[in-house]
Order: structure tokens, then sequence, then C-alpha cells
């Protein structure tokens, strides 16, 4: 029969867990691009945008209502690849009993 750690070693494992969670997040940074990339936006793994780059271009005062939704479409694209990835290394810790798609 295998023996059960005690409550502190599981504890000591949660902890040394969510360490490493935090690690990988604050080392996260992705790319999220709308407009075949004449808008750009960097995040990290804590969904704060780090930069953003707007092609000179794309910056038309007849049409603002499309520059804003260029950024909202590069922020919902970094949005979802910092999910994808959180999930990604998240799976790889094998924590047993905690369903994926957690909102870190």
């Amino acid at each position: 029969m295998a023996k059960i750690p005690n409550i502190n070693q599981m504890i000591q494992m949660a902890q040394s867990m969510a360490q490493e969670v935090q690690e990988k997040k604050n080392a996260l940074d992705v790319e999220g691009n709308a407009g075949g990339g004449m808008v750009q936006v960097h995040m990290n793994g804590h969904k704060a945008i780090t930069s953003l780059r707007i092609a000179p271009e794309v910056v038309d005062p007849e049409d603002v209502e499309m520059l804003q939704d260029l950024i909202i479409a590069a922020v919902n694209d970094a949005q979802a690849k910092v999910d994808s990835e959180i999930e990604n290394q998240m799976g790889g810790m094998g924590i047993p009993g905690i369903p994926g798609g957690l909102p870190f």
C-alpha cells in the first residue's frame, strides 16, 4: 500500500508548485496581433500589457473605430495565447484533481 504524505509535505509541495507557476508566468511573454501585424501587443503571464505597437499607416483620424477594433483584437489574441500557454505549462506539472482552464 502506498504511503500517504503528511499534511506538511502536501503544503510544501503545493507551495513549491505555486512558486513554479508564478515564475513561469513572470517569464512568459506572448505577442498578439491584429490587422496582419499592423497592431502588436506584448503581454506577460499575468495578462499585463508590456508593449503596444501601432503601425502609422493604420492611424486614420477619419476612422478611429477601426483602430480601436484592431487594438481590442490584438489584446484578445494575446490573452488567448497567455491562457493557452499557462494551460500547457500547468498540464505538465501533474497536479492531480485540478481541472484545466483555471483563471490565472
